[in-house]
């Protein structure tokens, strides 16, 4: 459906400002399908994307400088969240034996096997885009990529 149909505006101040908007209107759209597949492992958007970076970092330890780097959501606390994900046994965090004030986190095999659980889920919101072929997928991402620089 048209981004001016869903909130009923007619009127942008111009092309810019309409990406913008939809943008910030696909976000919203998209977070509530991600919750609802993450609910029923009881994690939170923030730390699967925390435990996603470990297994693609695996077999390696990575620091809380390196989680908080390549975060989606920049202005989650990778400290609290580690914290959480270590309390329910997803994650291990030891102190760097180069550097005692850095923290090295790796996942834990049942934060791996929660991963290929909710792997699963995920093939839903796959599908959510499934009104564009591949090659449009390719490009919005090829275009989103551009406006980032």
């Amino acid at each position: 459906m048209r981004l001016e149909d869903e909130i009923k505006q007619k009127k942008f101040r111009n092309a810019y400002h309409k990406l913008a908007v939809n943008i910030l209107y696909t976000y919203n759209w998209l977070q509530p399908h991600l919750r609802t597949a993450l609910q029923p492992h009881n994690i939170t958007t923030q730390q699967y994307n925390i435990l996603r970076i470990l297994r693609g970092h695996y077999p390696e330890p990575a620091s809380l400088v390196i989680l908080r780097e390549r975060m989606l959501d920049k202005q989650s606390d990778v400290s609290r969240l580690v914290d959480r994900l270590h309390a329910k046994k997803l994650i291990k965090r030891n102190p760097c034996s180069q550097d005692r004030r850095r923290m090295d986190v790796i996942i834990t095999d049942a934060g791996m096997q929660l991963l290929a659980d909710i792997d699963d889920r995920m093939l839903n919101i796959d599908a959510l885009f499934g009104t564009l072929s591949c090659d449009e997928a390719d490009e919005a991402n090829a275009l989103l990529d551009r406006l980032r620089g």
